[in-house]
This record gives structure tokens, sequence and C-alpha cells, in this order.
């Protein structure tokens, strides 16, 4: 077989794995162990850097379509572009949204070029990915550990160094299984280390997270529960709801249904907390634009007060002549916290909700009229809710894009918080697996934190995650419910994440550089 051939055969067999795996609820996810093998072979076979950095662009591209095929419609959906021109974008741009194929292909090739062994380039490219997968900026927020979530004893591994200590893991364990499958007809020996070297590195991931998990268990006996109620009112997008019946209508439809939805589950659960999803306040919550604002925010307060229960819900929030994607804590009155405690979205998602200063302009938004106005907040703030004991709990909120970013989730957990709630406007790709994956990269944030999670979404998926990352209760994809939720504040845990941060990355990246010096000097 010729290079080009076997560099393409690799990448279409990877690739295949890969996409089979990128669903959490996948049984075909045992895959992901040597999904990229066929991939890795093709680059040990040929040492052409020209070909390596090709195969490593078309590896990329081929990873992108696999796991986020599902964002081009859903960009045709919001911005009315054409489907060529969303999923050519989507190509064209794959090697910058997931370059650490890139980064590792070229060190890997760097390092055999001048005679290194091939686990020595490989520890010192799985260093490369991790750096880059960690430290670079990253659109999706997405790592190839995330795949190891169905695997309950595994992830935990996370909170010693995120989603990217799991990338690590997928890649050294790929690279020995390839070299038991190659070194297998001549040597029997060297197959079965390089299978050994691959089970002892599952073999100790999990046995830290079968420990984990009963220490985690043991700390949580005791804590008193916290009840809430998590609405998911599947009223689509609240723009064109606007559009076909007009703002007032509009907003009178989405409050009268999640109040009503709020009250119905209430009745019974007696909760501590609701929480609606993200901007369903559709406009300045407490800074009105006109008197059926005003009209409006009154009516929310009236059902705080009424239910007795502290309500977080997405919306607006104006400061001056800027405007923030916010969420708002709102307690009855009298409160034993601040009746109005508010959090701004920090990580904004580029054009739809926030353009870049230098790029902005008017011609550009008479060209793209759907570019966002918002601006960022400052993020890792923790609120103040109070109980019915007169006690409190510190709560962290995230809202949608907050949850990829780990560093957000960290800063509050350092705060003193002691209970994550992320609001979320999945709608746009509720039905796709890209709610899947949004779902599974929040439950880390409560891995890396050791801190339950509450998620409310406007379409799903609404859930409740505990402090190992489980998904204990969650709603149907659709479906118009309040899901009543139960359970226990984290304590102040500590993880490696928290003291440290991304140091698994920069661990990473010294670490490549160490042995790329290292190789280059004994080459000389």
């Amino acid at each position: 077989m010729s290079p080009v051939l076997a560099h393409a055969a690799g990448i279409v067999a990877s690739t295949a794995m890969l996409a089979l795996c990128s669903a959490i609820e996948k049984p075909e996810v045992f895959l992901l162990w040597g999904a990229l093998a066929p991939w890795l072979a093709a680059l040990e076979r040929d040492p052409d850097g020209r070909r390596t950095v090709a195969s490593a662009v078309a590896m990329s591209i081929g990873f992108t379509f696999a796991v986020f095929s599902w964002f081009p419609p859903a960009v045709v959906d919001f911005t009315g572009v054409s489907p060529v021109a969303a999923f050519a974008a989507l190509a064209l741009t794959a090697p910058l949204l997931e370059p650490q194929f890139l980064a590792f292909a070229v060190v890997r090739w760097g390092l055999r070029r001048r005679g290194a062994t091939v686990w020595w380039a490989a520890v010192a490219a799985t260093g490369a990915w991790v750096a880059v997968e960690s430290l670079a900026p990253r659109l999706f927020g997405n790592a190839l550990g995330h795949a190891v979530y169905p695997y309950p004893s595994l992830r935990q591994v996370a909170d010693l160094g995120g989603a990217v200590a799991l990338s690590a893991l997928v890649l050294l364990v790929n690279q020995a299984l390839l070299l038991a499958v190659a070194a297998a007809p001549r040597s029997a020996r060297d197959a079965l280390l390089a299978t050994a070297t691959a089970a002892a590195l599952l073999a100790t991931a999990s046995a830290y997270g079968h420990w984990r998990l009963a220490h985690l268990q043991a700390a949580t006996d005791g804590q008193r529960p916290l009840t809430a109620v998590l609405v998911q009112a599947s009223m689509g997008n609240y723009g064109r709801l606007r559009e076909r019946v007009g703002a007032f209508e509009a907003v009178r439809r989405i409050v009268d249904t999640h109040t009503s939805l709020s009250g119905s589950a209430s009745a019974d659960a007696e909760p501590e907390l609701i929480v609606w999803p993200e901007t369903v306040y559709p406009t300045t919550f407490g800074s009105p634009k006109s008197d059926a604002g005003a009209t409006f925010d009154e009516v929310v307060r009236n059902f705080v007060d009424r239910t007795g229960t502290p309500l977080l819900f997405g919306t607006y929030h104006r400061e001056g002549d800027r405007e923030f994607n916010a969420a708002v804590l709102l307690a009855p009155d009298p409160p034993s916290a601040p009746a109005q405690s508010l959090y701004r979205k920090a990580r904004l998602f580029p054009l739809t909700e926030a353009v870049p200063a230098w790029l902005d302009s008017e011609r550009l938004r008479a060209w793209l009229p759907w570019l966002g106005t918002w601006h960022a907040g400052d993020g890792g703030q923790v609120l103040t809710l109070p109980r019915r004991d007169g006690d409190s709990i510190q709560v962290a909120p995230l809202i949608c894009r907050d949850a990829v970013d780990p560093d957000l989730a960290l800063e509050a957990a350092r705060s003193g918080a002691e209970l994550i709630v992320t609001v979320s406007n999945d709608g746009w790709f509720a039905t796709t697996s890209g709610a899947h994956l949004h779902l599974v990269v929040s439950a880390f944030r409560s891995i890396e934190t050791r801190l339950p999670q509450l998620r409310a979404t406007n379409s799903g998926i609404t859930a409740v995650i505990d402090a190992t990352g489980a998904i204990v209760e969650r709603a149907v994809v659709g479906d118009r419910t309040a899901l009543v939720a139960r359970l226990r504040p984290g304590s102040q845990r500590a993880t490696a994440m928290r003291a440290f941060g991304d140091w698994f990355g920069y661990l990473g990246a010294l670490l490549a550089a160490a042995m790329f010096a290292v190789t280059v000097r004994r080459s000389r």
C-alpha cells in the first residue's frame, strides 16, 4: 500500500471509531482504546514530514466532523447561511479548532526522525497534545478525555489533571496496543510487555477512581440535602416566538409557562431553590426598558414572594449602554441574603453573542444582522442562597459556554462555592449529539471541583450531577417538565485541580520540550 493510501485508510478507520465513541450512551465506547491506532500506525510507517503534516490536518478535519457534525446545521438554523457554506467553514477551521493533532504528529515525527524510540516519541508527543488541548483557546472546550466519561472509575482521574489527563491515558493506551499488535509476529515478549503496559495504565487509573469514589461517599454522609426544581419548558427559539406574537405576548407566555411548571412541581417537593434556563427572561430584569417590562419584573418578584422560594434564572442585565447575558438569584422578601444577586456570563460565544472590537463595524453588522452585542462578565463569582432554616449555601452560577472552561468553576470553588448551578439555552442543537457533549463537558466541572451541579436548559438536557460526575437525574430532550432534584451540597474537598488549575497542560509542555531537547542533543 502506498504511503498516501496508508494515511487515508488510517484516518478513515480512526475517524469512524471516534464517531462511534462520540455519544455518551453508545456501547461502542470501548473502541476508544484503539480508535487512534490506525492513524498512529500510518504515522509510524511513513517518515515523510510533509505527509505527516497533511495527515494531521486531515485527521483534525475527520475528528471535527465525527464529533461536531451537528454544528453546521445549528449555524444554518441560527444565521440562515447555506449548508454548503457552513460545512465548508467547519472543514477550513478544523485545524484551528483541533490543533492538538498537528502538535502531536509533528513532535512525534521530529523525534522519530532523530532516532528516538517509539515509546520516547509517543510520550513526548502526548505531552504536546495535552499542552495544546489544555492551554490553547478552544471554541467548544472539548478534550479527547471527555470520551472516557462512560467509565465511572476512570473519569475520577479528572480531579487530578482535568479531562486532558484522561486524554493522555487514551493516547498512551492506544500507542501501547498498537505496539502489541505490531510486535506480535516477531516477539511474543515485546507484545506481552506492551499489552501489560496498557493494562497497567488502565488498572492504575481505575484503582485511583475506586478509591476516590469510596472517599467521596463517606465525605457526603450526614450532609443535609437540598431540594430544587429545574424547569425545562421546551419553548424553542425565543426570538422567533417574539417575531410571531410580539414582544409583550412572548414574554407573557414564557413567564406564565415557567411559573406554572414551577408551582406545580413545588406543591409537593417544597424546594429551597427554583432554576430557570439561560435568557428565559428575554429582557433586562431590574432595569426595565418600558412599562411592560416593569410589569413583568413585578410578576417575577411576586412569584418568588408568593412561593417563598429563591429563584435563579437567566436574563439580560444593563449597565449604562452595555448589556450582559446574566443570571439573577432572586430571594423572597424579606431575605436572609441580598434580595437580588447577579452573575454575568464570562465566556460569550464568538460572533453570535459578542464581536471583538477590532472586527466590529456598521458595515459588518449590516451584512450579518445576527451578530451579538453583549459584553463579557468577570466570571468565577459566588452567590449566597438563603435556606429555610436560616443557613445559606454558596452557589457558583455558570451560563452555557461558561461550563466548558474549567477555570471558572475552579475559581468559584476556591471562593467557597458549595454548589454549581448551570443555566443554558441549548435549543438550537438540543436534538443532536451536541446536547450530550455539552452535558458531559459540564459534568467534568463537578469532577474537577467535587461540587454537585444543577443544570437547567430550555429544551434539554436538564440534569442533576453529583460530585462524582454521575448524572443522577435527567429530563428527556423536548419534554415540557419540571425536574425535582435532591442533592447534598459539596463540602470543601481538596483536589489537585482546585489547588493548581490546569497544571497538567503545563507539565505536558515542559515534558515535550525537555524530551525533544534531550533527543536533539543525543542525535548530535
